[in-house]
């Protein structure tokens, strides 16, 4: 449609089938097939798909869609539901058949409609979906289902073929009649080819498709897996396709930014003629900032528009006027008022990195979703994110950053690439004391400092919920990072409101510590670290590459303040774990009369690992895991003995 295991497998062409072959009608099952409990092929699998096609139709406007699935565990009957979305007035989709196969070969008919659930509604946009469920499914049944989507006379869709499942996937067939006019970007295993039919018709036929991965901290997963893309052939394709897209998308920018003389008064009235350039940027900025971006409210219906006489944005000064607009809107705005306030600057239209990859190949301008600002002053570019709600002046969304897109020149446009984040500026301190008594019972309080990506990511939450939702979401967080027997809370934030500060949050802790035996107690050295889930550790080999967001660096000062009449028998000993030009852990220790603080620091600068270097990440948070282990062994002092 449009819209863990290893890769070194047998994925085969197969002889190139006839036109004719639709799997329209249903099959009937093999006796190995109803006889399955397992698939050797997918060991551990809860359910594997037997049979996979589609096949598009851009001269009839139709696709069809059929699935064979072998449910082999309790957990595999949820594919049983099948949730098929639609948009009205675009597509539809209709034809649904459906059949469930028991083991002992007795066939269940799909009976009745599916549901019409509406998911979505403004003026000119309806998202529904059709749902239906497999009737009288066990484990062990095969569930059978075809569908067809008819698309809008008016409506040229392109195919996109997502070639890999959750699912392992033995046979599968994609098929794309009067598709001669279009291009194709594909992503397939080496030695693999779309083929042609003898009616001129694209073909693939694959066997034994391993399910999507399934690692930590994974690039988006379209970058990930197997695919076909097709999109309609140009005059100019390579490098030539994006400067042709990208000058006619900056002409219109520029048109559509084009500050009127009454708006250029309104940015003129934000300023003082004493302000600097750069000071200038940030009044603009803060103002932009302060309208409602509905990106990250919810979008009012066509009657509150009404009801408000909210107006249709049809150039950037208009989101003003509004008092608010989407993400894209409200990034162009600020170009406009930039540009009005006699500044150099452009936009720049670049990929969404959570969520996908640029593809130079894949000549689709649509690959570019956000807006960015690029400002030029006194020689230096600055990066600006005003659409991304509550980011700092000077400071990108880490989606933004380490991606790709067409940025404005003075003579027309480029591709670009946005610089990585630097990890000092993606900072997390936690300091506090802890008071441990006798009986393992502890009292403490901390200070989180954030800066960066750990501060918006919080603040963004809170324009979604209320504080107290939040505060419960970052309670759920610290359940996961204090040792077990400790419950931790925030009290408060201070600066959620104020993007240009750094973020704190003031917790409270409480509970028990450590272990108690006749002559010890022994403690966790790392109060945060030692119950805190260690990235990779589990994984000895990768087939994706690591995408850990952003750099970043956590500092851990923790003071524990000892019960009379214990002293420090064993304490880690001040140590650095390195990872050349990559990480850096370092453990530092310090007792005084009653107290031992514990310093840990762990800087990451880097974001993207490849496959091949992956060993040496492993090897590296193994050694961060053994050293975030260490025990802090506290022994009763021996009474002083009289004369």
């Amino acid at each position: 449609m449009r819209t863990r295991a290893s890769l070194s497998f047998g994925l085969l062409i197969l002889a190139v089938c006839s036109s004719s072959r639709l799997f329209a009608q249903f099959q009937p099952p093999t006796s190995d097939e109803l006889k399955m409990t397992a698939d050797p092929k997918a060991p551990g699998a809860e359910a594997v798909y037997l049979n996979v096609s589609e096949v598009d139709d851009l001269g009839f406007k139709y696709e069809t869609h059929y699935a064979r699935i072998k449910v082999l565990t309790e957990k595999g009957k949820e594919l049983a539901t099948v949730e098929l979305p639609y948009e009205k007035n675009v597509y539809s989709v209709d034809d649904i058949k459906a059949r469930t196969i028991q083991p002992d070969g007795t066939i269940v008919p799909l009976r009745g409609k599916p549901a019409d659930i509406l998911e979505a509604k403004t003026k000119g946009y309806q998202a529904s979906q059709k749902v239906f469920n497999l009737p009288s499914v066990q484990v062990g049944s095969i569930l059978e289902y075809y569908f067809k989507i008819r698309f809008a006379d008016d409506y040229y869709f392109f195919p996109h073929w997502q070639i890999q499942r959750e699912q392992f996937v033995h046979k599968a067939h994609y098929q794309c009649n009067e598709c001669r006019r279009l291009q194709r970007f594909s992503r397939l295993p080496l030695g693999l080819t779309i083929e042609k039919d003898h009616a001129g018709n694209f073909v693939l036929d694959l066997t034994d498709i391993p399910p999507v991965p399934d690692e930590d901290w994974m690039p988006p997963l379209g970058s990930a897996t197997y695919k076909v893309f097709f999109y309609i052939e140009g005059d100019t394709m390579g490098q030539q396709f994006w400067s042709y897209v990208g000058n006619n998308w900056s002409t219109s920018v520029n048109t559509y930014i084009e500050p009127s003389d009454s708006f250029r008064a309104v940015v003129k009235g934000l300023l003082q003629p004493s302000d600097s350039d750069l000071v200038k940027a940030k009044k603009l900025y803060d103002a932009v900032q302060s309208l409602e971006n509905t990106d990250f409210t919810r979008e009012k219906s066509e009657a509150e528009r009404k009801k408000l006489k909210v107006r249709e944005i049809k150039r950037a000064e208009d989101a003003w006027t509004e008092k608010g607009g989407t993400r894209t809107e409200i990034a162009l705005l600020y170009l406009s008022m930039l540009r009005a306030a006699g500044l150099t600057a452009y936009a720049m239209r670049l990929v969404d990195r959570s969520s996908a990859t640029f593809i130079p190949e894949y000549y689709d301008y649509d690959q570019l979703s956000d807006t960015i600002v690029v400002l030029d002053l006194d020689g230096k570019r600055i990066l600006l994110d005003p659409g991304q709600k509550m980011c700092p002046f000077q400071t990108l969304s880490w989606r933004h950053s380490m991606t790709t897109g067409l940025v404005q020149t003075a003579s027309g446009s480029a591709l670009a690439t946005t610089p990585g984040q630097t990890y000092t500026a993606n900072a997390l301190q936690r300091t506090g004391e802890v008071t441990i008594d006798a009986h393992t019972a502890i009292d403490g309080n901390f200070r989180f400092l954030m800066s960066g990506q750990n501060a918006l990511y919080w603040r963004d939450l809170n324009l979604e919920q209320d504080t107290a939702e939040v505060k419960k979401s970052f309670d759920e967080w610290l359940a996961k990072i204090v040792p077990e027997g400790v419950e931790a809370h925030v009290d408060h934030f201070i600066g959620l409101d104020d993007p240009e500060a750094n973020l704190a949050a003031v917790i409270t802790v409480k509970g028990t510590l450590g272990t108690l035996t006749s002559k010890r107690l022994l403690l966790p050295a790392l109060f945060f670290a030692s119950q805190s889930e260690h990235p990779f550790v589990t994984q000895e080999k990768r087939i994706t590459s690591v995408d850990m967001h952003y750099g970043e660096q956590i500092t851990d000062d923790v003071t524990y303040s000892l019960p009379p009449g214990l002293q420090v028998e064993t304490a880690p000993k001040p140590s650095k774990v390195p990872w050349p030009d990559h990480a850096l852990l370092s453990i530092d220790f310090k007792t005084d009369p009653g107290q031992v603080r514990i310093v840990r620091r762990f800087a990451r600068a880097f974001t993207f690992v490849k496959p091949e270097d992956y060993s040496a990440l492993h090897d590296f948070y193994l050694k961060v895991a053994t050293a975030d282990q260490q025990q802090l062994a506290l022994t009763r002092t021996p009474p002083t003995k009289g004369n």
